[in-house]
Parts: C-alpha cells; sequence; structure tokens
C-alpha cells in the first residue's frame, strides 16, 4: 500500500463546521424493497409502476468499494450497509468479501428487513459480515401486516432471525420504530419475546423521515416513557455508551437477561456527536438522513476522476457539513418547500 493510501491515524481527518469527524459510512445498495412499510415506502405512492433505479444507475461493486477504500483515509472506521433492502442485491456477499478485505475497516453491518435472512445468513457470516440489525416493528400479526405493507410474513422474519442467531452473526439488534397508538401496545412484548436470548431490542422514536410519511408529534412516543414501562416490569441499570457517538442509549436487566435500548432522535437529539455519512445506491453522498441535497460522486467516477479528485469532493463536502435537523426540527418544520430526501433512498 502506498504512503499516501495509508490508513489515517484515529482522530485524524477532517472535521465538520461542529468539529465532528467522520466514522461511520451507510452505504445503499437497493432502493427497492419487498415491503411497502407505510413511514417509509407508502404503497399509494410506491406502486407497481414506480420507477426505480435501473441496474446501470447503482452503483456496481467496483465503485462501492473504491469509494469505501477513500473514506477510510479520511477516517471511516465503520461500514454499515442498507437499503431499501439490500439483501434484494443479487450476489451481496461478493460486495461484504471485497469490503473486509480493506485495511482500516473495523466493522461490517446490516440492516435488513429480515424477510430473505434465513435464505442468507450463513453465507453472509462466511463473507464477512459481523453484525446484523433487523427492523421489526410488532409481533401482532396483524399489526405487522398493517406495517409491512401487506408484503412479507412475520415468520419468516423471526426464522431469519433465528438463522443469523445460528449463523453467529451478533449481536443481533431488533430495531422497533414506535408509533402512537399504533404498535406502541406491542412493545412489550416484544421485550418479552428476545429478553435472554442474546437479542438487543431498541426503540426508535418516531421520525419525520422523508416527505410522505405524514409524521406528526402526537405519534411520538418519548423514549422515557417507553423505559418506564418496560422499567416497571423488568427493572433496568443505565450502561455506558461502547464507543463515541452511539446513538442508543442503553439498559441493561437487572437480572441479567440482556439489554434494551433506545434512540430519541426527537426527545433527545443526538447531532452533536453524530459522525455518520450516508451514500445512496446511485452514488450521491449525504451527511444527514434529513438533507435536503447531496454531493453527486457516481458520475466523477464514471467521468474519470482520479482518487485524489474524488478525496478532495468527498472532504470538502464532509468540511462543509453543519447538519443538526433534530435540534432545529421545530424550525425546519415550519420551512416552506423544503424536501428531504427518502429514507428508502439512503437507509434508516
Amino acid at each position: 500500500m502506498a504512503a499516501s493510501d495509508s490508513v489515517i491515524p484515529l482522530g485524524a481527518g477532517p472535521r465538520d463546521l461542529r468539529g465532528r469527524a467522520l466514522r461511520d459510512l451507510r452505504i445503499s445498495v437497493m432502493d427497492r424493497c419487498n415491503f411497502r412499510c407505510p413511514y417509509c415506502m407508502p404503497r399509494e405512492t410506491f406502486h407497481d409502476k414506480y420507477r426505480f433505479l435501473g441496474s446501470h444507475e447503482r452503483l456496481s461493486f467496483d465503485e462501492i468499494v473504491r469509494l469505501a477504500r477513500l473514506f477510510v483515509r479520511l477516517g471511516v472506521r465503520k461500514l454499515r450497509l442498507t437499503g431499501g433492502e439490500p439483501l434484494l442485491r443479487p450476489n451481496l456477499t461478493d460486495l461484504i468479501g471485497d469490503l473486509t478485505a480493506i485495511e482500516g475497516i473495523e466493522d461490517i453491518a446490516l440492516t435488513t428487513n429480515g424477510a430473505l435472512l434465513a435464505k442468507y445468513a450463513f453465507e453472509l457470516r462466511a463473507a464477512g459480515l459481523q453484525r446484523i440489525t433487523v427492523s421489526l416493528d410488532s409481533l401482532d400479526p396483524g399489526v405487522f401486516t398493517r406495517l409491512s405493507g401487506g408484503f412479507g410474513a412475520l415468520e419468516d422474519v423471526l426464522s431469519g432471525i433465528e438463522q443469523a442467531r445460528r449463523a453467529g452473526l451478533g449481536p443481533i439488534k431488533v430495531n422497533t420504530v414506535i408509533q402512537r397508538g399504533v404498535n406502541d401496545h406491542t412493545a412489550i412484548e416484544l421485550v418479552d419475546r428476545f429478553r435472554g436470548t442474546g437479542v438487543i431490542v431498541r426503540f426508535i422514536e418516531y421520525m419525520d423521515v422523508g416527505n410522505r410519511n405524514h409524521w406528526r408529534p402526537d405519534l411520538v412516543v418519548p423514549s422515557k416513557e417507553l423505559m418506564t414501562r418496560i422499567s416497571a416490569r423488568w427493572p433496568l441499570t443505565p450502561l455506558e455508551r461502547a464507543y463515541h457517538g452511539e446513538v442508543a442509549e442503553r439498559y441493561s436487566f437487572t437480572d441479567g437477561r440482556g439489554e434494551v435500548g433506545f434512540i430519541s432522535s426527537v426527545t433527545q437529539p443526538f447531532c452533536g456527536d453524530c459522525t455518520r455519512a450516508r451514500l445512496s445506491s446511485d452514488g450521491v453522498l449525504y451527511t444527514c438522513l434529513f438533507a435536503t441535497h447531496g454531493t453527486h460522486l457516481r458520475d466523477k467516477l464514471r467521468g474519470g476522476a482520479s482518487d485524489d479528485d474524488l478525496l478532495r469532493v468527498m472532504r470538502e463536502t464532509w468540511l462543509r457539513r453543519a447538519d443538526n435537523y433534530s435540534e432545529q426540527r421545530q424550525a425546519h418544520l415550519a420551512a416552506e418547500g423544503e424536501r428531504k430526501v427518502e429514507m428508502f433512498y439512503i437507509g434508516g
């Protein structure tokens, strides 16, 4: 490896306008999904005639690997593959194998809805995937059907989680987006199901991601409310953050049967510690989940840009970053004509 390609020391690299380093990269490998969750890809919008990206419009695996190597030179240490549904991307394990070979990458994870996980769990682990997160909003069959848009089967997701556990993908995390009056009454059931299994349930406050989910503040169930409800049944003890920038507040069960987490972007914003960038499947770099615009890299890749050219653009994008949407949510909500990137396009 040439000196110019060497991994930069931890703590070096560009910092944005708020002093935040770049450590985490979320890579969307597929804009399509086999679910139609109403808060992400509502069925009335993403119907049979909706035009998703063509295969030639998505970054190739070689292009993704090239960009990932450059992001490492800017300080990235952790990668997460997202979608849409990433397991819809053919030969995804080939990409995982290539990414694990990049010097400087310390952790690779994947977020999935779990419907195809049973089929691929052992193959993913063999390719070098370390961790997996499954999005699962309820164990109630009726609520699950409503929140998946009528697609998929709850049994397939639960089978996928079990196969992932057998394959040694861990820790397995289950992410649950809670909406008042929709699935908040099923939260305890999720905790009860996975307590003592090594699977960590994390509750996420319902957020105003994208432009189509009809978000309202009264639909948000504050994490503190959920924590009070859970701790009344199973006493909890707070845990220290595992690393700088960890978004979940973690609590262990005092009886030793695992832990539960809370991600509180609405009531307790964590913008000040955010070290994440996001790369869409067609090569647009976003510096916030709630971004209104991004930096296009695909055309530069395909137009013959050198690594130094790309690094310059990526570095300058991060240096200009000042995002803190969640800390200023009310001001953004009041703004007219502000169009945010959709969650299915860049992952959660």
